[in-house]
């Protein structure tokens, strides 16, 4: 790796504890040297590591620290919870040319309760979804090779989502890949020990298993690849 972290200090995910108990602009703005210091930086720093480390085993999803990370403020036009502020910090690292939330991508959080680590599609919009459904039913033996793999379960779980009940249109019921057909999102998620982010390991054990979710992003990818490149002759004029 070109790049290392030496872990936060406990400073750091003191400051996410106390967050929690204190969520208002008042108390964040006084504690607001401790946030960049103690959290946002070595955020950023982790997330370059991250990065350097990434271009041996995913170097198209190389994101700078600073398209990569999450705000901590949140969005609360849509929420019930008004509370202004994240008590944890995330990072993302996606396909530049196939957009941020709607193609496959890794992410991972830090909060005073865990890290966590995390790959895949969360948010697709419908005709993305539909298309990765497609590649799946037409490619249904490779998907089941690279979603079963023995290290890969060990190392980052199975895929999860929230299921539609009832087979998506268009598709066949008894098709062997329905399981995941039915899924809505498709992602790995794992929670590790909030003490691992105080130590050098951290980078260690979330390279590891952004190296072994990889193959999987990269399937789910593949028919936003193909579309994009039927797509390019119009957005360029040629023909």
């Amino acid at each position: 790796m070109s790049a290392s972290f030496q872990g936060f200090s406990k400073d750091a995910l003191k400051f996410l504890r106390d967050l929690e108990k204190h969520n208002n602009r008042d108390w964040f703005e006084e504690h607001k040297p401790v946030y960049v210091s103690k959290v946002k930086e070595p955020m950023e720093t982790l997330t370059a590591a991250v990065g350097a480390a990434m271009t041996a085993y995913a170097p198209e999803f190389v994101t700078e620290p600073k398209k990569a990370i999450y705000r901590i403020y949140r969005d609360t036009r849509f929420s019930k919870d008004k509370t202004p502020y994240k008590t944890h910090v995330g990072a993302s690292f996606w396909r530049n040319d196939l957009g941020k939330h709607t193609s496959a991508g890794f992410y991972f959080e830090v909060s005073h309760q865990h890290v966590g680590v995390a790959g895949g599609v969360y948010m697709p919009d419908p005709e993305n979804l539909r298309l990765l459904r497609v590649h799946i039913m037409e490619n249904h033996q490779r998907w089941t090779r690279l979603v079963s793999d023995k290290k890969l379960l060990a190392g980052a779980g199975e895929i999860r989502g929230e299921r539609l009940s009832r087979p998506p249109k268009g598709f066949p019921c008894e098709h062997p890949a329905m399981e995941s057909i039915r899924l809505k999102q498709m992602y790995f998620w794992q929670e590790l020990p909030a003490a691992l982010a105080l130590t050098p390991g951290v980078l260690k054990e979330l390279t590891a298993r952004f190296r072994l979710m990889a193959p999987v992003l990269r399937f789910m990818n593949e028919p936003l690849e193909a579309m994009k490149k039927k797509r390019a002759p119009l957005e360029t004029g040629w023909i």
